[in-house]
């Protein structure tokens, strides 16, 4: 076996649909020493980062800590944890992650019923409503809050008396909303929620933060079957991460410790001047990408501040602009999925990856690719444009 070389990965301008950039903090919490997961100054780093992802996620839920995976762990966990065979479960599909939440359903044995709209497209209450007249006893309604493959972000806030009035729980994804656009728990009523590290919360991925109120953990204690995975099961890892600190798996010691220093980063910035910030560097990269003749693809007045789906000029090639932004610019976006394959880029401005600089050296960097296909504008309009956001404030 030949010698394997010194690890020398490139320095990337993370700008697609995840991972995010991370900060120098948080790279060097993860090369603290370790301590053991039952030391008492790691069980002291868990309160404390309970706490941490209490106040992202707006809630005074007990049960808030991070699932040991990515947030598709913290998908699985939620559904395994609530449904049991014969169950139905409303799911919103109107996109990538939607119809992943479907497929997890019927692996736990449960019956979806399936509400779809038009990727990029939001949901309304009365779609809600419709669905779960379907239904003959639905256990949960399932919504996407932002979802990364189409750029649309789901309205929640008048969903939760509709599910609630029709004895159901309701869960939420927010992978890509914590920490850079509000996910209000308590005041929205939502009663199981996960997330992931590697979007707005810049921390690497690796944990999935969810969130559990007293509702879904009456459902899960009055199970009449096992969960269907031993590793998720929220009845036995509750027992490690709250006061009974009973073994169960061997948690990723250094990724907890990244996750608080992440936390701490978005603690120290204040939510408000967080959203504020991501709410900007989204609204000049839009500006930038209309004065460029390019718009975004999700439904107006519902489009994400995190992940902007761009529609793909007619005469551009898609591969080769992105294959140019990472070669010629150290620039990363994401290609369009399913549907939107070959039609969007996927733009993330994600945590310490929305910044002012990102969205300019993107916008210079589209336009000089672009042109150089026979893509017409004026040059330095989008960067103009974008500046007056700025200047605006």
């Amino acid at each position: 076996m030949e010698t394997v070389g010194e690890l020398a990965p490139s320095l990337r301008i993370l700008l697609g649909p995840g991972p995010s950039a991370v900060h120098p903090r948080v790279l060097k919490a993860l090369s603290t020493p370790l301590v053991g997961h039952l030391d008492p100054e790691f069980l002291r780093i868990m309160e404390e980062t309970k706490d941490l992802l209490r106040a992202v996620f707006q809630t005074k839920n007990a049960l808030t800590f991070p699932i040991s995976g990515t947030g598709s762990a913290g998908m699985e966990a939620c559904f395994v944890n609530l449904l049991e065979p014969g169950d139905e479960a409303v799911i919103g599909v109107n996109g990538v992650f939607g119809t992943r939440m479907k497929d997890v359903v019927e692996r736990c044995g449960a019956t979806p019923v399936v509400m779809e709209a038009e990727w990029g497209r939001v949901f309304t209450p009365d779609q809600v409503r419709e669905a779960l007249s379907r239904c003959r006893r639905p256990k949960l309604v399932a919504l996407v809050h932002a979802e990364t493959s189409t750029g649309a972000w789901q309205p929640l806030d008048e969903m939760a008396s509709i599910i609630h009035n029709a004895g159901a729980l309701f869960m939420v994804d927010a992978v890509t909303s914590l920490g850079g656009c509000p996910v209000q728990i308590d005041a929205w009523g939502i009663d199981a929620c996960y997330s992931g590290t590697q979007k707005c919360l810049s921390c690497p991925p690796g944990l999935s933060p969810v969130t559990f109120n007293q509702s879904a953990l009456d459902v899960l204690r009055k199970r009449k079957s096992k969960v269907q995975s031993w590793y998720l099961d929220v009845s036995m890892i509750e027992k490690y991460w709250g006061e009974e600190r009973v073994y169960h798996h061997t948690a990723p010691i250094s990724m907890n410790y990244a996750l608080r220093e992440a936390l701490r980063l978005v603690q120290e910035e204040g939510l408000t001047a967080r959203f504020h910030r991501h709410q900007r560097n989204h609204e000049a990269l839009a500006a930038g990408l209309a004065a460029m003749g390019m718009a975004l693809a999700a439904q107006e007045g519902h489009r994400l501040w995190t992940l902007n789906s761009v529609t793909i000029p007619a005469n551009a090639d898609d591969a080769a602009v992105r294959r140019q932004l990472l070669e010629e610019y150290n620039i990363e976006i994401g290609a369009g999925l399913g549907p939107l394959r070959g039609k969007v880029w996927r733009i993330g401005l994600m945590g310490e990856s929305s910044t002012r600089s990102n969205v300019l050296l993107v916008l210079s960097a589209l336009e000089d690719i672009l042109r150089k296909q026979g893509h017409r504008c004026t040059p330095g309009a989008g960067v103009s444009a974008s500046q007056q956001v700025y200047s605006a404030g």
